[in-house]
């Protein structure tokens, strides 16, 4: 019975060994590895090696990071703006600076006039440091090439714009448009013009005017403009061929005078439309401040000038001469029948 009891408990003892070695074998299993796992925990990094950690999580992030070149467009969001321009966060491993004269197409005191933190918006890359590599964004270059886009868009439509003088020049005015692009209105198409010699160009700087688009051509930052041709737009619309208009003597010259329509719209009146009678001298008949009614003869769309004439509203053959204001006071009867005698003359030569 005693040995029963010894073989028993032996055998229990040995189930019990057999029990406490099983979980160890399954432990040393579990931490038994494949060669594939081998190899890829050989490229882990260490939690604990706060070195590793950054280059492995700067590793990441310029994976994840976009890809810029000189001229690429990128949706940034501002980081953080001082006086010398603003860091702008756009998934990259570093912010990228904008600095203040690219924050805008005008000229700013400070990057807060243009963009504040947290603002998020679209920068165009501009500059790229060729020994660091390193990029600077701009909202300029945007903001030039919509007011560029603005400006043609203007010239298809032979629309107006407004220009304000910031100097002037022997040969002209030196312009500004949308407070940002520069431009050039040469001295003949100066709202004066034409034909108007004492016009002190330096008296009109810091004034606005409105200008037509005579060239613009982007990539040579070439904008030529014309006073002149606004004005002739702005008053063709109601001036016609025939018309009588009342105006006042501007200038005189030995070929005529130039006659203010209004608006600084000035036409001219040829020494030869002043009368029927022969005249050697204008200031014979006129004189500058007078007051006229005279006839619109031609409108020069393309050249923005206007020909006049009180020739046609005499009502005998040399009154400009000998009675003036007989003319002025008859001119729209006169024109009347001039344009009534031209309708009959263009029925008679069609029929």
């Amino acid at each position: 019975m005693m040995g029963s009891l010894n073989a028993s408990t032996s055998s229990c003892v040995c189930q019990g060994r057999v029990e406490e070695e099983a979980p160890a074998a399954s432990q040393e299993a579990a931490t038994t590895s494949s060669p594939e796992e081998d190899d890829e925990f050989k490229f882990a990094f260490d939690f604990t090696n706060t070195d590793d950690l950054y280059k492995r999580f700067n590793e990441l992030i310029e994976r994840q990071a976009p890809e810029l070149q000189m001229g690429d467009r990128v949706i940034g969001t501002v980081a953080s703006v001082d006086q010398a321009g603003a860091y702008v966060d756009f998934g990259g491993k570093m912010p990228l600076f904008c600095p203040l004269q690219e924050c805008s197409i005008l000229k700013l005191q400070s990057a807060e006039q243009a963009v504040a933190p947290d603002q998020q918006r679209e920068f165009a890359v501009n500059f790229q440091d060729r020994k660091s590599g390193e990029m600077r964004l701009s909202i300029k270059v945007i903001e030039k090439e919509l007011a560029w886009q603005r400006i043609r868009q203007i010239a298809e439509e032979q629309a107006f714009l407004t220009a304000k003088v910031e100097s002037a020049r022997p040969a002209g005015l030196i312009v500004k448009v949308f407070d940002s692009i520069q431009g050039f209105v040469p001295g003949s198409h100066t709202l004066e013009s034409p034909g108007l010699p004492h016009v002190d160009l330096e008296e009109m700087v810091g004034r606005e005017m409105t200008c037509k688009v005579l060239e613009a051509i982007e990539e040579n930052d070439r904008l030529v403009l014309s006073n002149r041709k606004s004005a002739f737009g702005q008053k063709k619309l109601s001036y016609n061929v025939g018309d009588v208009v009342e105006g006042t003597v501007a200038t005189i010259q030995p070929y005529g005078a130039f006659v203010n329509l209004g608006s600084d719209l000035n036409g001219l009146l040829h020494i030869s439309q002043i009368s029927h009678d022969r005249i050697s001298s204008v200031e014979q008949v006129l004189e500058v401040g007078q007051k006229l009614k005279v006839m619109i003869l031609t409108l020069d769309k393309e050249k923005g000038r206007v020909s006049l004439s009180t020739k046609k509203l005499e009502p005998t053959p040399g009154d400009m001469v000998r009675d003036p204001n007989l003319v002025f006071s008859r001119a729209d009867e006169m024109a009347a029948a001039f344009r009534e005698r031209y309708r009959q003359a263009e029925a008679e030569a069609r029929g």
